[in-house]
């Protein structure tokens, strides 16, 4: 049976996820207004290196404040960066630099070897509020 490349990439994709999930190596920041999900983004961890997959907006600036949130949160737990995938506009008015290709993956080597406590961030974030994520203030 053939099965289209699309259909046959997202299954493949959808497999590794799950099982990357299951492994502790995903991970999805969400933006709610109250019972109105708002923006978002999710990815993978390795290590001590957050690599964000996809971001999204279903109110103008929600994947812009989960960015945020990301970004105080790896900061708090001592995380020097992340891989945003693309420069654009939108990541550089947050901060975000472009590091040669060469710099980069010696970071990538450097931090994706430092290890980290796998499973969920949900236990170790909790619900924060993000003007504290944003001020940099201690959660427990």
């Amino acid at each position: 049976m053939l099965i289209p490349r699309s259909i046959a990439s997202f299954s493949i994709a959808r497999t590794a996820y799950g099982d990357l999930h299951r492994l502790g190596h995903t991970h999805a920041i969400e933006v709610w207004d109250g019972a109105l999900l708002v923006g978002g983004l999710y990815g993978v961890a390795i290590g001590r290196m957050f690599f964000a997959e996809s971001m999204f907006s279903a109110v103008s600036g929600g994947s812009k404040v989960a960015l945020a949130a990301l970004a105080g949160i790896l900061r708090e737990w001592g995380w020097p960066l992340f891989d945003a995938q693309v420069e654009s506009a939108h990541v550089v008015r947050m901060g975000a630099i472009a590091l040669p290709r060469d710099e980069f993956l010696r970071h990538v080597e450097e931090w994706t070897a430092k290890p980290d406590t796998p499973g969920a961030w949900t236990e170790r974030i909790g619900a924060l509020s993000l003007l504290n994520v944003l001020k940099g203030a201690k959660q427990t």
